[in-house]
């Protein structure tokens, strides 16, 4: 058998010098394989057109495995300057089909892809530059500097595959074949699927810290099931095994579809699964570059849903009770194989995965593995389980909006890699997730079960946006009102007489000011840098509710629950749109506000001057800007060459306020009626509670 096109890296080993070439080397195969996957776009045009609506094009894609370097590598205080702030804002975000991304391509003048790869050049140089400076102790672990540049490598990683996807997803007239991604070429008639059984027993998952390849923060933690004997399908349902369901009618159905399922059977009008294609002289699959006569024992590729109603389906034929698999269940089938790790295989790798042996799917009993096949690699098998955090799951700090914005138990996990899978995807702890209704390359097996699927959290138990959420939308304490709703009633006085017609609330954390202030302004923007945050907003926006967990006391928590319309925000809430974005480098489309509000934010950016500058370009003339801080400056935040007050110069004391006077005041007056100050209460646990006081400043744009 082949080895994988780049072989895993380890966090641990006993030369450091060696490590550091180890990981030069594996930086540059990624990237160069990334690059190279984008020879299949054939024509200006395949570069900038949607593959599927809810998607950018592929030259952001292009784009923003770079940018992402840039963006972590700053936000970790490993670089200074920025390469391309204008690409780097462009490219920033729109991994996957969440609300707050930003889609509308009126908003975007895509640059060409000589230019971008002008710039992935330059970000290839500054990455080579860092792997030759940083200090480099082993083992490598998450808080180490080395640690973003794995993470960069990793995200490439997954792009390779998801970008992959999307040319399968444009007209084949947008694409040709590259040899070096060439597909199995071996095709037959497909075996008789068959249930074996399962012997019950103890599983485990979650990573240790100290673990030996790089993970996602999502695979930490300590989870473990006890699991009743089941049956398991032999082999990932083939081409052929799913043609049955066609021909019967399956997708013209609505007895095999649940309400989420069929709402998106109704909307997409599905006749079939996504690649395959109708001919007249029968079906064809489409991959990346080509199309073929289909392979009817290559496996089927679904999404979670038509994977679940095929379940279904197959369940009237054959009298069993048949489902997905669970998390649980996949992993105590893969431990049965006796399969090793990623990083044990050598040069001989037991699975199709890893651009090993093709760059397509291959027969569904082309790798036995134990008793079943594909456990490992071929397509992602679709599971049963949302993702959920595991017990002892804490978030990365530099990389907050991996995981958390998917505990919305609308995103399920997919097991055990695919051809195109590298890196992290191949390690038996990964956990990468998808909406249900999302494409990959992924099919699936199905079970019979009287295991439970694990309960995934109907509560945020996120410690930070438990509190925000507490801080914006629960009771006041002290008689102290609530903060969020001061900020927003103080910008409407300073509005009274002016038009507002649009309003950006920057920081906007978990939305309570941006909802306020949509009730008397119809086009409010909230922005804040967390998607962690942010995903609160939206779910309040589209649901009219969001419940939490508040810490009580040690272990003891309480329940909680908001309710838009109950604070009387619900009728406006559609009025407010919700986006992740960097302050300190904000898209160009984010401009032309009657009002801009930053409460308690210049104090925890990395460039508050960069930002106050900008902000000019942002504001309407008559316009205002309100700003509110503590001015608690930190240097876990900001630099302290960039903190604005809070020091002396020249040997005299400079405040916060006084430097907003120098830098706002050649565009910018101060409201007479300004500075204010407004208190504020945040709630840590029943009998701790922080009581501060922003000074709050109202500007007049000239």
């Amino acid at each position: 058998m082949a080895r994988t096109r780049i072989t895993p890296l380890r966090l641990d080993g006993e030369n450091a010098e060696q490590k550091r070439e180890e990981i030069r080397r594996v930086f540059h195969e990624t990237f160069s394989l990334y690059e190279s996957l984008f020879d299949h776009l054939q024509d200006s045009a395949a570069w900038v057109e949607k593959a599927i609506p809810l998607r950018h094009p592929l030259i952001f894609y292009f784009g923003h495995t770079a940018t992402f370097y840039v963006n972590k590598l700053q936000f970790a205080g490993l670089i200074e300057v920025r390469l391309d702030p204008h690409l780097e804002s462009v490219f920033a975000v729109g991994v996957d089909e969440m609300s707050w991304d930003d889609l509308d391509e009126t908003h975007y003048d895509w640059p060409t892809p000589e230019a971008v790869r002008l710039y992935r050049q330059e970000v290839r140089k500054m990455v080579d530059r860092l792997i030759s400076e940083l200090p480099l102790t082993l083992p490598i672990t998450w808080d180490s500097p080395w640690w973003i540049i794995l993470m960069g490598i990793e995200h490439e990683n997954i792009h390779l595959e998801t970008s992959s996807v999307l040319m399968r997803q444009l007209p084949l007239s947008r694409v040709s074949p590259v040899v070096a991604f060439a597909p199995w070429d071996q095709a037959g008639t497909a075996p008789q699927n068959a249930l074996l059984p399962v012997p019950g027993g103890l599983v485990k998952l979650g990573k240790a810290k100290d673990d030996r390849q790089y993970g996602w923060d999502n695979e930490y933690g300590n989870h473990q099931h006890e699991l009743q004997p089941f049956t398991a399908a032999k082999f990932l349902v083939s081409n052929q095994e799913f043609l049955a369901f066609v021909e019967d009618g399956g997708y013209h159905n609505p007895d095999w579809w649940d309400e989420e399922g069929d709402g998106w059977r109704r909307f997409s009008r599905a006749e079939h699964p996504p690649f395959w294609v109708p001919d007249v002289e029968g079906w064809r699959l489409r991959l990346i570059a080509a199309e073929r006569p289909m392979p009817w024992n290559w496996p089927v590729e679904v999404n979670a849903l038509e994977a679940a109603a095929f379940c279904r389906w197959k369940s009237t034929q054959t009298g069993e009770n048949l489902r997905l698999p669970s998390e649980d269940e996949w992993r105590h089938l893969r431990n049965l194989s006796a399969l090793s790790d990623s990083d044990g295989w050598e040069d001989k790798v037991p699975a199709n995965i890893g651009l090993s042996a093709g760059c397509s799917p291959c027969p569904v009993d082309a790798f036995p593995q134990g008793d079943f096949y594909d456990l490992m690699g071929n397509v992602w098998e679709w599971t049963s389980t949302p993702i959920y955090p595991f017990p002892g799951f804490e978030v990365h700090p530099v990389y907050d909006d991996f995981t958390v914005p998917t505990f919305d138990q609308q995103h399920n996990l997919m097991k055990g890699g695919s051809f195109i899978s590298l890196g992290n995807e191949m390690q038996q702890e990964a956990r990468y997730a998808f909406r249900r209704h999302f494409f990959q390359h992924a099919g699936f097996r199905y079970v019979t079960s009287t295991n439970t699927v694990p309960e995934v959290p109907i509560y945020e138990s996120d410690a930070l946006v438990s509190q925000y959420a507490e801080f914006h939308y629960g009771r006041s304490y002290y008689e102290v009102p609530n903060f969020a709703a001061a900020v927003a009633e103080l910008a409407l006085r300073a509005m009274a007489g002016k038009p507002l017609r649009r309003a950006l609330d920057v920081g906007c954390a978990v939305g309570r000011s941006s909802f306020e202030l949509a009730k008397h302004c119809p086009d409010v923007t909230g922005l804040d840098f967390s998607a962690r945050f942010i995903s609160v907003g939206v779910q309040l926006r589209e649901r009219g509710h969001f419940s939490y967990t508040r810490v009580e006391e040690g272990d003891l928590r309480s329940y909680q629950s908001i309710d838009l319309a109950a604070l009387g925000l619900r009728e406006t809430a559609d009025h407010v749109h919700f986006f992740q974005a960097d302050a300190c480098n904000l898209k160009p489309l984010y401009r032309d506000y009657d009002l801009v509000v930053a409460a308690n934010l210049i104090d925890r950016l990395h460039h508050p001057r960069k930002f106050l500058e900008d902000m000019r370009e942002r504001i309407v003339p008559g316009g205002i800007l309100l700003i509110t801080s503590p001015y608690t400056w930190l240097e876990e935040y900001t630099a302290r060459s960039e903190w604005l007050g809070g020091y002396k110069k020249d040997g005299e004391n400079l405040s916060t306020l006084e430097a907003l006077k120098e830098i706002l005041s050649p565009y910018f007056r101060l409201r007479e009626e300004s500075p204010l100050d407004i208190p504020f209460v945040i709630r840590e646990t029943a009998r701790k509670y922080q009581h501060s006081i922003a000074q709050a400043t109202l500007w007049e744009r000239l």
